[in-house]
């Protein structure tokens, strides 16, 4: 009677780098830029983005606006930044400006709570 080694099984997903985008990517695949207003001002730090999806560097508890009206499945065909273009100034939104209208958490699941 011959036996078969026992083979563990291993998992690897290599999702690459994150985009450099201006003003964040999206948090569904394909990860494409989002135009200034789709992250609200909790998703940055300073002017760092603190990344969504799969490289989402924050706090596990973490929760944030975003304004939907931004993103193309909800019918956005406005301007796209593209990777590696900078932020300019002039088009980025304050705390004062932002219009958020859904909760997320930092994987990119509409969430409920306060950040």
């Amino acid at each position: 009677m011959a036996t078969t080694p026992k083979a563990d099984a291993q998992v690897s997903v290599a999702i690459g780098v994150a985009p450099e985008c201006p003003y964040g990517y999206y948090d569904a695949a394909p990860y494409a830029c989002a135009p200034s207003g789709y992250y609200g001002p909790e998703w940055f730090a300073g002017d760092v983005f603190i990344g969504a999806g799969p490289w989402f560097h924050g706090a596990s508890d973490f929760r944030g606006y975003v304004n939907n009206g931004y993103h193309p499945e909800h019918g956005y065909k406005g301007p796209m930044p593209k990777v590696g273009e900078k932020a300019e100034v002039a088009r980025r939104v304050d705390a004062a400006h932002f219009k958020g209208n859904e909760m997320r958490d930092g994987r990119g699941h509409v969430a409920e709570g306060k950040k």
